[in-house]
């Protein structure tokens, strides 16, 4: 640990521990917008490979992939990734072929990262992998695994998946509770990592970039360039100050983060934002977020639900918009969102258009104009329109009846 925070004061940077947060990322240096604060090439990664989307296990690529012609799992879009990782894949390779090719197909990125979470190990411990200060095992065991948090049937579901990566090892040493443990330090540690248009294409462990604690109001935010993980600083963050980055979308309610991270990460974020909880401007930015417009479409205002349980009033003009039909304009969204789950976007982009639409307009007039709900819905939207016309103009054409989309493109730009 002292090689790590050698390693981290040459960055400007330092842990610490404060009570009931744990260890901490703190700076020994002014840090500025946009300046990088950290970056880490991850312990281990893989790419989220599905049986219908496969990417290259070194640059998570979809282009000119060759599977592996042994294991017949792992996919590669040339030479350069090949050799990349080809000293951990050698051994990942011979451990997946001794199984069945049936069985293989059962390999879930969990158990990839895993397995190879274990080779690393092996190779850094043999030498045949140079170790850092900030990329070795070490880091990985002082990770929290949350173990006495876990419910009974999410241990179950780590103990089976241990079973799996002994029965692919085949150790004789080899400690399936640990494996169970360090499983449960994936769920809690390890990062979704996404292209530059913030879709995820793999999953990775970065042990240094793990002990930056979460904010709703954080400090930093981690990006991805390739596969390695950048923190950078979005706001002034003095000297002495600790790293904050969101593990969450901080855009809900302060009630639906508590739930996510008490879920995910087992614990109460006490941030700047999360104290408010229950104030007044917390009550209304709540409303906004995840509550419904005013009958009057010219007021602004938030609702707020009705003493007497007949619906919901406006905070501004006091106008009551009743229970029933909020409930009736909800199931309705529910039911054509149903029907947009079953559509093979983007095979049939006209179709999603077509419903995503319908969702749009039954919301406007349900929602809060600020309403997350409606602005992911225009997202879902935007990206089908934009794909629509890409396919147009690689044909070289755009029909008249496409137009409209352009045009709709322009007004949610």
């Amino acid at each position: 640990m002292e090689e790590l925070r050698s390693a981290l004061q040459e960055r400007g940077l330092t842990i610490s521990n404060f009570p009931n947060k744990g260890r901490c990322l703190l700076t020994t240096r002014d840090f500025y917008p946009g300046e990088v604060v950290i970056s880490q090439q991850p312990y281990v990664c893989v790419s989220n490979n599905s049986s219908t989307d496969s990417r290259c296990d070194g640059c998570f690529t979809t282009s000119n992939l060759k599977k592996c012609s042994a294991c017949q799992i792992v996919w590669y879009c040339g030479s350069t990734c090949q050799k990349l990782e080809w000293k951990l894949h050698r051994l990942e390779c011979q451990a997946l072929c001794r199984l069945e090719k049936d069985r293989r197909k059962l390999v879930t990125p969990s158990i990839r990262l895993m397995l190879k979470l274990y080779l690393r190990k092996k190779l850094q411990n043999e030498k045949v992998i140079s170790t850092t200060a900030m990329n070795n095992f070490k880091l990985v065991e002082v990770l929290v695994a949350h173990m006495s948090d876990i419910e009974e049937k999410q241990l179950v579901l780590y103990a089976q998946m241990a079973s799996l990566v002994n029965l692919i090892l085949q150790w004789p040493d080899i400690n399936i509770k640990e494996i169970a443990e360090n499983f449960s330090k994936l769920a809690c540690n390890a990062h979704t990592i996404c292209d530059s248009e913030l879709r995820p294409v793999g999953t990775g462990l970065y042990p240094v970039v793990s002990i930056i604690n979460h904010s709703c109001l954080p400090n930093a935010v981690l990006v991805f360039e390739g596969r390695v993980a950048v923190v950078r600083a979005v706001q002034n963050i003095p000297k002495g100050s600790e790293v904050s980055i969101s593990y969450i979308e901080t855009a809900g309610s302060t009630m639906t983060r508590q739930k996510v991270l008490k879920e995910q990460y087992f614990f109460d974020c006490t941030c700047p934002r999360c104290i408010k909880v229950g104030h007044s401007d917390d009550i209304q930015e709540t409303a906004v977020l995840e509550g419904y417009r005013c009958t009057d479409n010219g007021c602004s205002g938030f609702l707020l639900r009705d003493s007497d349980g007949r619906g919901f009033v406006c905070q501004i003009c006091g106008l009551l918009r009743s229970k029933n039909e909020i409930e009736k304009t909800v199931s309705d969204i529910k039911a054509i969102s149903d029907k947009a789950s079953t559509i093979p976007s983007p095979v049939y982009e006209q179709e999603a258009i077509k419903v995503y639409k319908m969702i749009e307009n039954l919301q406007v007039k349900l929602c809060h104009p600020f309403s997350i709900d409606l602005m992911r819905t225009r997202e879902k939207l935007l990206k089908e329109f934009i794909h629509h016309l890409i396919l147009c103009l690689d044909c070289s054409i755009i029909p008249v009846e496409n137009l409209s989309g352009c045009l709709e493109i322009r007004r949610m730009l």
